[in-house]
């Protein structure tokens, strides 16, 4: 069985290949993602490291003077997603390149994709490291700088495109107090996947409201900082940089760039500082969102709450208690364990949703990270509980964007929506299969 679901994740993967990068799937997402690169590059280092190589190439071509790195670069055209480059129109800002990109970013997981690259290659690619290790530095530079209003080490996502997580109820409140325009969306998503389980066309006049917003400031990241009404630190977004950030560090480290390492890790010094202190909620025993617009916290738990692990940011008392409260067979595995590992919003909530996008179904990456992150700290009972759930459901649905988290499902009811084939759920399969991280 093994075998055979490797050497079909490499099928999925030399599918999705486009002569120097790899997009997430086929007519649903037809062009480079920033995060999902960096998974599906982790994937291609287990079977061809010159193409992971081209593809984090490819991603950085995208990267504009201010060192902002774009969740999109559009290489190709493409007629089977919204919104695409003129939606954009980022020409508006001084910064942007000559490569067509969107406006907004993702999650950083690239310097901690570079470790893990060398981690499986090392020596063999120092070259490859010292090629891109500048142009990520100024990546992280970006945000500390331009991404910090309070100077707490705690960087903000100005769009719910930038979590990663679109839809997750834990926006449900900011929608609340926001009066988008009723846009006439051309909307290709539900073209080919069945719209129940995506984000309404509400969420989306918001989501193009922000966009709009953001092109009438032409991308001033000031502007930004002082008007937009969508203005979060997430824990996802800042665990992730501050992996990245050591990730960094340490290849820095190698290549005696003793500059930006003595600058990394004032920045990480200065995250760890606030991560714990201003994100940690003791009522709900996991990490949550601060809303910096409405300055209060978004109490709500989901997946993202546990990535902190990934980041070594919780004390390790703290850890236990987060795993035993909502993991080790607590709220979000469900009483008796009715759920697969991890459902991406808290099964108790009233909010939660089986099947629709970011409200409730297992997405492999998050579940990637937090598994990485429950063998940091030595739970490694909880942490083989997720990676055999992950891969039995990789291995009875194929590669979908995303799973029904209910163990006990009506007969005829199958568990994998959205994209399949998809390209980061192949990828982190062959990472799962392939290495037991330390």
């Amino acid at each position: 069985m093994r075998s055979e679901m490797r050497a079909r994740a490499r099928e999925v993967l030399e599918g999705n290949w486009q002569d120097g990068f790899t997009i997430p799937c086929k007519g649903l997402y037809p062009f480079q993602w920033n995060w999902d690169s960096g998974f599906i590059a982790l994937g291609w280092g287990h079977v061809n490291m010159e193409r992971a190589k081209q593809e984090l190439r490819s991603l950085l071509r995208g990267q504009w003077s201010n060192g902002f790195l774009p969740h999109i670069v559009f290489h190709n055209e493409a007629e089977t997603y919204f919104p695409g480059p003129e939606v954009w129109d980022v020409s508006r800002s001084a910064y942007a390149p000559a490569a067509r990109t969107s406006g907004i970013t993702q999650p950083p997981v690239l310097g901690y994709v570079l470790e893990q690259l060398y981690e499986i290659s090392g020596e063999s690619i120092t070259d490859f490291v010292r090629e891109v290790f500048p142009a990520l530095y100024r990546w992280h530079h970006y945000f500390y700088t331009h991404r910090d209003p309070h100077q707490e080490g705690l960087v903000y996502i100005c769009h719910n495109w930038e979590a990663g997580t679109d839809n997750t109820p834990v926006w449900d409140s900011i929608w609340a107090g926001l009066d988008s325009p009723q846009y006439q969306l051309n909307r290709r998503d539900t073209q080919h996947v069945d719209a129940s389980n995506r984000p309404s066309n509400r969420e989306y006049q918001h989501y193009i409201h922000l966009v709009e917003l953001f092109k009438s400031w032409n991308y001033d990241d000031v502007q930004i900082a002082e008007k937009s009404p969508f203005l979060i630190q997430d824990p996802l977004f800042n665990a992730l940089l501050m992996r990245s950030n050591e990730g960094l560090i340490r290849m820095g480290q190698l290549l005696g760039r003793e500059a930006e390492v003595a600058q990394l890790q004032q920045w990480q010094a200065l995250s760890k500082h606030h991560f714990h202190q201003k994100l940690y909620c003791p009522l709900q025993k996991g990490y949550v969102y601060y809303d910096l617009r409405g300055n209060r916290r978004l109490n709500a738990l989901s997946s993202s709450s546990f990535v902190p692990l990934l980041a070594g940011i919780p004390p390790a008392h703290v850890a236990g208690e987060m795993v035993s409260s909502h993991l080790d067979s607590g709220t979000f595995s469900g009483v008796g364990g009715e759920f697969y590992l991890c459902p991406s919003f808290d099964p108790s909530s009233p909010f939660f949703d089986p099947k629709r996008y970011w409200r409730g179904p297992v997405w492999i990456n998050l579940n990637w990270l937090i598994y990485r992150g429950l063998l940091r700290y030595g739970f490694t009972e909880v942490a083989d509980k997720l990676r055999s759930d992950t891969l039995d459901l990789l291995e009875a649905c194929g590669f979908y964007e995303y799973f029904d988290p209910r163990r006990h499902l009506e007969p005829g009811h199958f568990r994998g929506y959205g994209g399949n084939h998809f390209s980061w759920s192949a990828a982190l399969y062959l990472d799962f299969i392939n290495r037991q991280p330390i």
